[in-house]
């Protein structure tokens, strides 16, 4: 039964709120706090969340800037990471999403209507400069953007290594790192598979890494230093079990 309302929700949601920023996006309406986009996003987030039976609490939501460009740095397991953070998290969140999913009808001018920034991750110089535009765009609208810097979803559960490009765009603009670990979605909805299987979630945030001063060289030490606070929150979650599997 919550794989049906999930599924039901999914449609219904995406088509209603979806509309919804399109027709904003269309009529010119500016991105602002608790503005219509951030409202959208966060709503569809907990409609589908509640049609999975799906529950998300949060702990250190002050870590994050109000008004301050940052890098939401997350671990990925499930598609309810971006639920969950978007449903819980206190910022509008813009995302670094791969390209394919602006080719999909609709959801991808959903998508362009929020401004989310598309990376092509097949092309390289395309890349280089997908990050150095975001990095500008970053600074000058101050905006919180969220990544999944392992890349794609877990299949295991296990952490997976960290790639570097998104931290070569944290000290590109500037913004600092803001650590985040959600513990407890592998199991809802694991890559794959289509079976909802409602579970708790935590969200939790750690204080910001700066990266101002830091120079491309520093990308790797930036990355481990993220790395390492991520798996000290995992440490102390529900899903340290995966570690002594």
């Amino acid at each position: 039964m919550h794989a049906i309302r999930y599924l039901l929700a999914l449609v219904a949601g995406t088509l209603w709120y979806g509309s919804k920023v399109i027709v904003a996006s269309w009529l010119r309406r500016p991105h602002e706090r608790d503005g219509v986009y951030h409202r959208a996003g966060h709503d569809w987030a907990r409609l589908l969340l509640r049609s999975a039976g799906v529950s998300v609490t949060v702990t250190g939501a002050e870590h994050l800037s109000q008004r301050e460009a940052q890098i939401i740095v997350a671990n990925h397991q499930s598609w309810f990471d971006i639920l969950a953070l978007f449903s819980s998290l206190p910022v509008e969140i813009r995302f670094v999403a791969k390209k394919e999913l602006f080719a999909i009808p609709f959801f991808g001018s959903t998508l362009r209507a929020l401004g989310h920034i598309k990376l092509d991750r097949s092309n390289l110089q395309q890349a280089i400069y997908a990050y150095h535009q975001a990095a500008r765009y970053i600074f000058e609208q101050k905006l919180s953007v969220l990544v999944f810097p392992e890349g794609t979803r877990s299949r295991t559960g296990a952490l997976q290594e960290f790639k570097r490009g998104p931290f070569v765009l944290a000290i590109q603009s500037g913004a600092p790192v803001v650590p985040v670990y959600v513990a407890g979605t592998f199991g809802i909805l694991p890559k794959g598979s289509i079976r909802v299987r409602p579970h708790a979630v935590q969200v939790t945030v750690a204080e910001a890494i700066p990266s101002a001063g830091l120079t491309i060289e520093d990308r790797g030490a930036l990355r481990d230093r993220t790395r390492d606070a991520i798996v000290r929150m995992r440490a102390a979650s529900v899903d340290a079990h995966f570690d002594a599997t």
